[in-house]
């Protein structure tokens, strides 16, 4: 009976501490110190490194990024710490990626969790983090639709992981983790997907002038 309540305290300490890390909202505080704006007022409304780039420009989109990618992989790092098994830890990183997206501190808004569910995924497997950056750095750049950057990698982890677990390499709880910060990221991006298929996705201006600041 011990042991039972033992897990129960566990579980919400490790899904409430990811859900709160997560919800830590990095890219609204670095807009508001460097530019003096709420970045839920510009651009696409979102808290992630691609709006933060339009607000306060690429020293603040890669602030952003770091920022929310370390605050899910503190989140796995605890649950490890406490000892949890692994579909725990695993869920530590989706609890995460929930708190970015819908962040307890604005409102429940924020981004997408893409920067959120590399993070993650690097706590669970350190190669999931330049593997991610692979998928998610060309594709955004050459393409300049920083979407389609989100969408390669919301498809890439849930193979990822898939992939070590059926070799062995892996258990097959942190599948978890792809699929459901995968399921979280595609649909926090169903405006840009819509938006994909019509051809009308903004691009990303590389020398973010002044108009890529206006709300």
């Amino acid at each position: 009976m011990l042991e039972g309540k033992d897990s129960m305290w566990q579980w919400t300490a490790v899904l409430l501490t990811g859900y709160l890390l997560g919800s830590i909202p990095v890219g609204y505080l670095v807009v508001r110190w460097l530019r003096g704006v709420d970045v839920r007022e510009v651009g696409s409304g979102r808290t992630g490194g691609t709006n933060v780039l339009r607000a306060a420009g690429w020293g603040g989109a890669v602030l952003t990024g770091v920022g929310d990618g370390v605050k899910a992989l503190a989140a796995v790092l605890f649950a490890r710490q406490l000892g949890s098994p692994p579909l725990l830890v695993a869920l530590a990183g989706v609890a995460a990626v929930v708190g970015h997206n819908y962040s307890v501190f604005l409102g429940f808004r924020g981004g997408a969790g893409t920067m959120a569910s590399i993070g993650g995924a690097t706590g669970l497997w350190p190669w999931s983090l330049p593997i991610s950056l692979v998928a998610l750095l060309p594709t955004a750049l050459i393409t300049r639709r920083a979407s389609l950057g989100s969408i390669t990698v919301a498809l890439v982890l849930p193979l990822l992981f898939t992939a070590r677990a059926a070799l062995g390499l892996g258990p097959w709880a942190y599948v978890i983790h792809g699929v459901l910060t995968s399921a979280l990221t595609l649909w926090s991006l169903r405006p840009n997907i819509r938006r994909l298929l019509r051809g009308e996705e903004r691009q990303i201006n590389l020398k973010v002038g002044k108009e890529d600041r206006k709300p």
